[in-house]
């Protein structure tokens, strides 16, 4: 084959090329794309599958609920001599002046409490630490609590909550039922002043925080 023939050849086989090359950079491309969207829309339904805290409403606290006291020592109450308990949600919501927990509560009777604040969190029966965000722990143990298979009532099996504005409570743990006893954590960003009543219908156990003065 002649120079010429042979150049005119190799001419020809790059215009030939020339659209399969085009055309598995536009493969790439578009497959490059389609990874990154299939990343963002992974990325975005994770975002969209945390569950927020459910925030309490007006009925969950009242007018009538004790003073603050001037320090944060324990509180606690006795249950009611048929309570069998168990915790069926949790609420948290800022209001003026304080954050509220408000622990909700199915089967019978009312549950007692014992609220104070502890060096660290553990998880009851196993004594295993429970990570808790916060500069403090509040512990808050229902007592008259029972399992749920005893209840009838399915226990609260959510996550850690944190509240939407909230600055005395940074989070909320629930740990389990064990025992007649159900303990659930709050995280708070000092040991401030809180207190501790009940309300029914539903029945609630309700903790409210202060805010730092």
């Amino acid at each position: 084959m002649s120079t010429r023939s042979r150049a005119a050849a190799a001419v020809l086989s790059l215009l030939l090329a020339g659209p399969l090359l085009l055309a598995g950079c536009g493969e790439g491309d578009t497959s490059e794309a389609a990874s990154s969207s299939s990343a963002s829309a992974d990325a975005s339904e994770a975002i969209a599958t945390t569950t927020p805290a459910a925030q309490d409403s007006a009925e969950d606290g009242t007018d009538d609920a004790p003073d603050f006291p001037a320090d944060t020592e324990p509180d606690a109450a006795e249950a009611s001599a048929d309570a069998a308990v168990t915790v069926s949600d949790i609420r948290i919501g800022t209001h003026d002046g304080f954050d509220r927990v408000v622990l909700e509560v199915g089967g019978t009777g009312t549950p007692g409490w014992d609220v104070r604040y502890v060096d660290a969190a553990s998880s009851q029966g196993s004594g295993e630490p429970v990570a808790v965000t916060g500069a403090a722990v509040l512990q808050v143990t229902l007592t008259g609590a029972g399992y749920p298979y005893a209840t009838g009532v399915e226990e609260y099996a959510g996550p850690p909550l944190t509240g939407t504005g909230t600055s005395a409570v940074t989070e909320v743990v629930h740990d389990a039922t064990f025992e007649g006893t159900s303990v659930t954590f709050v995280g708070t960003a000092a040991r401030n002043p809180f207190r501790v009543y009940a309300l029914e219908n539903p029945t609630r156990v309700v903790v409210e925080v202060a805010h730092a003065g």
